[in-house]
């Protein structure tokens, strides 16, 4: 199986989702627990949530491989994302509720990491980083948004329950402030969800690597709580019914982004 899928749009707009993907490689999933297995930790459905980023004519790269495999959006010699915070690797070991994800004795080697950052990770990269240059080649800028998911409660990573609608610009590296001020703005007016802008998800490596504003390329993160789309429990069923309210505030923060994209191509 190819590392991801990759549509071409027509806008400046590009949606990442490299936390989608549930294939697990046969050989390797042999070596894994059950409880990893059942991948609890994948951003699920997300590119059925975003159907509507086609019509908006983004451009959408889609992984197909689960992040247990390796972690598209972690840097490619492991560096922590957030130092002094709990992270998981580049190649996981422990699941976000620190389950074992390897039987024992079967935790990938540095060299294994190596070569399943050459066999997946890179691929993914060079896809995007091709997207980004054809992108600003033809329209003179490129809007990146990396689309995420995550359970509402994590005790690993934040205490309580996780606002619905996250945006991360990397404190303001990836994208300037007018265009995260319209961002969270749209996300306010969301009924019935809670927001907030660089909270506990300030962006990973897509977001970091990728938004460099000086250059045109202008990078944001969106990390949503899955309580607002589907049951977050196994067997994680996608709920239509939840669907239908969040969906429509999400586009509307894709087309605020393009919004925001146009007008600044104009001055």
């Amino acid at each position: 199986m190819e590392p991801f899928q990759f549509h071409a749009g027509q806008t400046p707009l590009i949606v990442s989702m490299p936390h989608v993907g549930t294939f697990i490689p046969p050989a390797l999933a042999d070596r894994m627990t059950p409880a990893a297995l059942k991948v609890p930790d994948t951003d699920w459905h997300v590119d059925r949530l975003y159907d509507f980023a086609s019509g908006l004519g983004a451009h959408r790269l889609i992984a197909t491989h689960s992040r247990y495999v390796v972690d598209l959006n972690r840097p490619p010699d492991g560096t922590a994302l957030y130092p002094g915070a709990s992270n998981t690797e580049l190649c996981p070991v422990t699941t976000f509720d620190e389950a074992a994800i390897y039987r024992p004795g079967e935790g990938p080697p540095p060299a294994e990491v190596e070569t399943r950052v050459a066999a997946y990770w890179r691929p993914y990269h060079a896809q995007l980083a091709s997207a980004i240059a054809a992108v600003k080649a033809k329209h003179g800028f490129v809007l990146l948004f990396d689309a995420h998911s995550i359970r509402s409660a994590v005790r690993r990573f934040f205490e309580g329950r996780l606002p619905d609608i996250n945006l991360g610009t990397a404190d303001g590296k990836s994208a300037p402030a007018d265009l995260a001020g319209r961002l969270i703005e749209v996300a306010g007016e969301a009924d019935g969800c809670s927001s907030v802008l660089n909270g506990r998800f300030k962006g990973g490596y897509i977001t970091r690597a990728y938004g460099k504003p000086a250059n045109g390329v202008f990078a944001v993160q969106l990390e949503l709580s899955q309580l607002t789309y589907m049951d977050e429990a196994p067997p994680f069923g996608f709920r239509e019914d939840l669907a239908k309210r969040i969906r429509p505030e999400l586009r509307r923060i894709l087309a605020a982004m393009l919004e925001w994209g146009r007008a600044r191509d104009k001055t």
